[in-house]
C-alpha cells in the first residue's frame, strides 16, 4: 500500500504549504470520523486533473466500518463518482440521496471539499455504515452535530486550527469524555463519561448550564491548573490545545482537557472539549521515574564500588617486591576500570542501554596511558557500534581493554622492532554492525605474533578471558592472525549485542 507521502509525491501536483495542511487535518480527523460515526476517506486530485487518488483513510472507533478493506492508493477517474467531481469543482458539500450498496452493506455517501486559502485542494468522502441504525439518543446527536460544524469547518477552510499543537502522546479521544460548550464556555451538553470524569475532580452535580472555567477553578488548585488566560481560552474553546490538570492530596486525579473551538460564517460558535482521566497512567509514569532513578542509583554505587576495588588494588601493587605480581595486579585494575565505564555510563542514561562508542575511546586512552609505552602509541577507532545492551556492553568492554592492553604489551613493549625502541605505533579498532552481527577488528603495526602461535593452545589469561566472554556471554567467534604488512589482527564477531 502506498504512503500518503508518497501519493502526494508521484500523483498529485499540491504545493507544500497545501501537504502541510493536510497533515494537520490528518492529525484531528479521528474526532471527525468518531462523532460521524463513519470512515473517512481523503481524495486528491491527480496532476493531470483526470480523477482523484485515495491518499488517507481512517476508520470510527464509536461505530462499524463501512470499509471492510483500505482504499488508500486507490484511483477514481472522473466522472465515475459525480460528488466528488461536484465537491471539488462547486467547493460544496455533496450529499446521495440513496445509500450506495457496499459489501451488502447499505453506506450512506458525503463529499466535503478540504479548502485552504480559499481553494479546494481535495476532498473528504464520509462514508457511514447504516447497518443496525436506530432513534439517535442525545449523545449521538450531539456527536453528529458537532461533526456537522467540523465538516463544514473543513469546508470554509476553517480547519484544522494551526498553530500550537498537541504535546500529549495520550490526548483525550471521544470515548473518553465529550463536552459541548456554548460561545459563552457554558455546557449545553456532557456525556455520561465526561461526568464521571469530573466526578472525580469532585463535581457532584449536572455540569449542564455550568462555565467550566469556573468549575475547574474551584475544584483544582491554581498549581495544578494553567494560567488564567490558558485556563479561560481552553475551557472556553477559544484555542485548540490541550492542558493537563488535577487535584491534590492523597486521592490526587490527573486530567488532560483538549480543546476544539467551532466557528459558523466567521463567528465564534462554542468548543468541543474531551477530557480523559490519565490518574493511573500518571501514577505509572512516577513509578517509573523512581524505578529508573533506583537504577541508576545502583549504577552509581556499583561504579563507586569498582573503582574503590581499583583503588586497593592499585595500592598493594606499589608495596609488591615481586614485578609478576605487580603486573597481575595492574592488570586486575584495568579490568576492573573498564567494568565501572561501563556502570558510570549506565549511571547517567535513562534506559538499560549504553552508547558504546565513547566508552571505546576511554578504554583505549586508559590502556595506553597506564602502560610503558604512554605517547608512543595510539588508539584510533573507525566505525560505530551505536547503543549496545547493558550486558553486552559490560562483555564488550573486558573483550576491547585486554585487547588493547595485549596489542600494547606484546606489540610495543620493548619496542617495535630491535633497535627501535621508540618507534611509535597505532592500534586501530575498527566496526562494522550493517552486515546483521557486530564485527569489532583490532589492528596494531607492532611486532606481530610469536612464531608458531596457536590460539587453541595459547595460555595467554587476557586472550582466555577474552575467549570465553566472546563464545560464552555474547555467542560469538574470536580469530587472531598476522596483519598483512606487519602486526596482529584479531576479529571479534559477536551477535547478542541488543
Amino acid at each position: 500500500m502506498p504512503s500518503f507521502a508518497e501519493i502526494v509525491r508521484t500523483r498529485t501536483a499540491l504545493a507544500p504549504a497545501d501537504v502541510a495542511w493536510l497533515q494537520l487535518l490528518q492529525a484531528d480527523w479521528q474526532i471527525i470520523a468518531d462523532l460521524s460515526f463513519a470512515d473517512l476517506v481523503l481524495w486528491l486530485p491527480d496532476r493531470d486533473g483526470a480523477g482523484f487518488w485515495a491518499a488517507a483513510q481512517m476508520r470510527p472507533t464509536t461505530g462499524p466500518t463501512a470499509y471492510v478493506d483500505d482504499v488508500v492508493g486507490t484511483h477514481v477517474a472522473r466522472g465515475r463518482r459525480p460528488m466528488l467531481d461536484a465537491a471539488h469543482d462547486q467547493a460544496r458539500t455533496v450529499r446521495e440521496g440513496d445509500p450506495e450498496w457496499r459489501d451488502e452493506v447499505p453506506v450512506r455517501m458525503e463529499s466535503i471539499p478540504v479548502v485552504r486559502a480559499g481553494r479546494v485542494i481535495g476532498v473528504i468522502g464520509r462514508h457511514t455504515n447504516l447497518l443496525g441504525v436506530r432513534t439517535p439518543s442525545r449523545l449521538e446527536l450531539s456527536y453528529l452535530q458537532t461533526a456537522a460544524d467540523l465538516t463544514q469547518m473543513i469546508a470554509t477552510g476553517d480547519f484544522p486550527a494551526t498553530g500550537q499543537r498537541s504535546d500529549h502522546a495520550d490526548s483525550p479521544r471521544v470515548g473518553d469524555g465529550f463536552v459541548r460548550v456554548d460561545a459563552d464556555g457554558r455546557v449545553s451538553y456532557a456525556s455520561p463519561n465526561a461526568q464521571s470524569v469530573f466526578r472525580r475532580l469532585g463535581w457532584s452535580g449536572d455540569l449542564a448550564g455550568q462555565a467550566l472555567a469556573d468549575v475547574v477553578r474551584d475544584l483544582v488548585p491554581p498549581r495544578r491548573r494553567p494560567d488564567e488566560e490558558t485556563l479561560s481560552a481552553v475551557l472556553g474553546a477559544r484555542a485548540h490545545r490541550d492542558v493537563e490538570i488535577g487535584t491534590d492530596g492523597g486521592d490526587e486525579v490527573s486530567l488532560i482537557v483538549r480543546s476544539v473551538p467551532l466557528r459558523a460564517q466567521g463567528r465564534h460558535i462554542g468548543g468541543l472539549i474531551l477530557v480523559r482521566d490519565v490518574t493511573d497512567l500518571r501514577r505509572r509514569d512516577r513509578e517509573l521515574v523512581t524505578k529508573d532513578a533506583t537504577i541508576r542509583e545502583i549504577h552509581h554505587r556499583v561504579k563507586n564500588n569498582l573503582q574503590t576495588v581499583a583503588a586497593l588494588l592499585r595500592l598493594q601493587a606499589r608495596r609488591v617486591d615481586n614485578e609478576a605480581a605487580t603486573l597481575a595486579l595492574e592488570e586486575a585494575v584495568r579490568r576492573v576500570g573498564s567494568i565501572a565505564i561501563v556502570h558510570e555510563t549506565l549511571s547517567q542514561a535513562v534506559e538499560e542501554t549504553v552508547a558504546f562508542d565513547e566508552i571505546a575511546d576511554r578504554l583505549g586512552v586508559m590502556v595506553t596511558e597506564v602502560s610503558a609505552v604512554t605517547g608512543r602509541v595510539r588508539v584510533r577507532r573507525e566505525g560505530d557500534f551505536g547503543v549496545l545492551s547493558s550486558a553486552a556492553a559490560n562483555a564488550l568492554a573486558m573483550v576491547l581493554t585486554e585487547l588493547l592492553q595485549n596489542a600494547v604489551e606484546h606489540g610495543y613493549g620493548e619496542g617495535t622492532a630491535p633497535g627501535s625502541p621508540d618507534a611509535p605505533g597505532e592500534i586501530v579498532v575498527r566496526v562494522d554492525r550493517t552486515g546483521g552481527p557486530l564485527e569489532v577488528v583490532v589492528e596494531d603495526d607492532g611486532r606481530g605474533l610469536p612464531a608458531g602461535f596457536d590460539l587453541d593452545g595459547s595460555t595467554n589469561l587476557g586472550l582466555s578471558i577474552v575467549r570465553t566472554l566472546v563464545e560464552s556471554e555474547l555467542g560469538g567467534h574470536l580469530s587472531v592472525a598476522d596483519r598483512p604488512g606487519g602486526g596482529t589482527r584479531v576479529v571479534v564477531a559477536v551477535s547478542e549485542v541488543s
